[in-house]
Order: C-alpha cells, then structure tokens, then sequence
C-alpha cells in the first residue's frame, strides 16, 4: 500500500512548514515542502501587480504535481507535506482574473489525477493580526504587501475547502495552540494516528 500523505495546510504564516517538520521528525516520515524560494514570480505578483500571478501559480501547481507525483510515490512509511495540493485554487481565486482563473481551472483539473491523494489534511488557523505578526517577523520583503483583508480571505476560503475535501481533516488554532511545543504535537500525532489506524 502506497506511504500515507498528510498535508498541512492554512493561511501564510499560520505554522505549517514548522509543524511539517516537527510531524516528519516525531513520526519518522519524508518532509515534502513547498518551493517557493524557487518560484521566480512569486515575489512580482505580490508586490507588483497582475502580470505575474497566473505564472506564479502554475508554477506552485506544476511544482505540486511533481512533489506529489503518483508516479515513483514511496511503497511504505509515511509523507508529511506543509502544503495540501487543494489549496492552489484558493490563492488562485483570490489573485487571478476571471479569464486567467479559468485557464488555470482547466490545467488544474487535467493534472489532480497525477497527484497522490492525501489521507489527512491539518488545517491551522489563526486570526489575522497574529499572522500579521509573524510575517512582520519572518521579513520576506514580498508578503509586505499582505493586508489584513487579504489574510481574512485567506481564512474564510480555508473554511470553506474543509467542506469539500475527501478525507479526514483536523482543525487547529495556532493562535491558542504553540505547535512549536512537542506536547501540543503529541496530542496532536495521536488524533492522527488515530485517523490513519
């Protein structure tokens, strides 16, 4: 049977890549993690206007297909990745045009059969001055131009695809859960393990 996959996802600075690798380390699993530093539009779509979004996202979503690939997928153990393949619609219904989000679409839905399916999703939240916070400390120049309003939309979609996705999914508040903490991780690995058995 192919190596479980679970997929953290949540709004940007919300503790997934933290928590990703936290879960890899204490549950002997492969970490895959999203490659943003390599995206070369990343940056310009957000500081710079519409041209870029739409190649920074089928960058992302190419990107994912690759990571995620069925084909080559590991036999046995199990895959922690800190992005959930679902969440590229989101930030493409909230940065692209009407025109460029049905391209996108039509890729997308081309390739989701490529992907391995995810077993569990953790989907961590926080409210948006403490995301607000925590990209102000991690000083990446580009998620500067991150509003307050953007991060509630990033949310409430968040909310939404809970309802849509099919598999197990675990909500966490990490503005009231210190998912840095290996106590608050233990709990949490237990739910999982508990799902997955």
């Amino acid at each position: 049977m192919p190596a479980p996959l679970i997929s953290i996802i949540g709004p940007p600075a919300v503790g997934k890549t933290t928590l990703a690798r936290g879960l890899a380390e204490e549950m002997d699993a492969r970490l895959i993690c999203e490659d943003f530093e390599g995206n070369p539009f990343l940056a310009d779509s957000y500081l710079h206007g519409q041209d870029t979004c739409l190649p920074a996202q089928l960058f992302f979503l190419l990107s994912r297909v690759n990571q995620l690939s069925l084909a080559g997928w590991p036999e046995s153990g199990l895959v922690v990745s800190d992005y959930g393949f679902c969440q590229d619609r989101i930030y493409a219904a909230v940065k692209l045009t009407q025109d460029e989000m049905s391209l996108y679409s039509k890729l997308a839905d081309r390739v989701s059969g490529l992907v391995r399916p995810v077993s569990v999703i953790l989907h961590l939240d926080a409210p948006e001055a403490v995301l607000e916070s925590r990209i102000a400390a991690r000083g990446r120049e580009y998620e500067t131009a991150m509003t307050l309003e953007f991060l509630h939309e990033m949310r409430m979609a968040y909310n939404e695809i809970d309802k849509i996705v099919g598999c197990p999914v675990i909500c966490v508040d990490t503005g009231a859960t210190d998912l840095r903490c290996a106590e608050a991780r233990s709990g949490l690995i237990a739910e999982i393990r508990g799902i997955m058995s």
